[in-house]
């Protein structure tokens, strides 16, 4: 019997299935693109929406607005979304400091919504109520939420590099440099963002000091848990992936072999 030679189209097979894999990451990339750009836009609106619902009030400062660690850390998210948007349109795929980056900034919304959380669950133990209007739900909610969906599909995809445990000691950087400015802006007009750093409000500088060690607690553990999510699923995706290159590798050379004469 003639040896079969249809093995002669393995390498071939292998390099259709490289091609085709290499296809459907390059549209999952464009489709996570468009997503980061989505919630930008979204962030856009929201803090729109929350500036001109403050300008209602009569006590209102431009100055006091913008130095909200929400409103600051919604504007390093559009930045960051419209950067990495682009990127996952148009690279196969991100620069190691923009994982570090994109992890970072998506600490600071996640955290801008659960400490808007719990100032609003403790206005409420102490008989007074906080409006939540729809660009709040936006920003404080939706969005974070969102950017961590989007965060989470990238770290599943595993294209980029493995975000370092370094960022751990990145993601405190701003948080203290904001605290600093924020405490002595507050001595000199009277005004502080959050009840907790008012020393008036929370028993003396003992327990500003509290708060603020509880939400550097907060900070470290979301970060530490974000980092080691990522790199577990990076991990599996390598492990997936490996398993089915060497699934198509052996396919391939058992097809290659020439089957015996008989």
């Amino acid at each position: 019997m003639t040896p079969r030679t249809d093995g002669l189209a393995s390498p071939a097979r292998a390099r259709a299935f490289t091609r085709a894999r290499r296809l459907a990451t390059g549209r999952q990339r464009r489709a996570l693109g468009w997503f980061r750009l989505g919630i930008a836009a979204l962030e856009v609106v929201a803090l729109i929406g929350n500036f001109v619902y403050v300008l209602g009030f009569r006590a209102f400062a431009t100055a006091n607005f913008f130095s909200y660690f929400t409103v600051q850390s919604a504007f390093a998210a559009v930045a960051t979304l419209v950067l990495a948007g682009g990127y996952a349109l148009l690279a196969p795929r991100d620069p190691r400091w923009l994982g570090t980056l994109r992890t970072i900034v998506t600490v600071y919304v996640v955290i801008s919504g659960i400490v808007f959380a719990l100032i609003v669950a403790n206005a409420s133990t102490r008989d007074y109520r906080i409006e939540v209007p729809w660009s709040d739900t936006l920003l404080h909610f939706v969005v974070p939420a969102l950017a961590l969906v989007a965060w989470t599909v990238d770290a599943a995809l595993a294209v980029n590099p493995r975000v370092p445990w370094s960022t751990l000691g990145w993601v405190l950087v701003y948080p203290v440099l904001w605290l600093g400015y924020t405490l002595v802006r507050g001595a000199d007009v009277g005004w502080y963002p959050y009840f907790f750093l008012d020393e008036t409000q929370v028993g003396g500088p003992w327990g500003v000091a509290l708060y603020c060690a509880v939400v550097l607690v907060i900070f470290v553990s979301v970060t530490a848990g974000l980092v080691g999510l990522n790199r577990g699923l990076w991990r599996t995706a390598r492990d997936r992936r490996a398993r089915r290159s060497g699934m198509s590798d052996r396919r391939a050379g058992r097809a290659a072999v020439p089957a015996t004469p008989r």
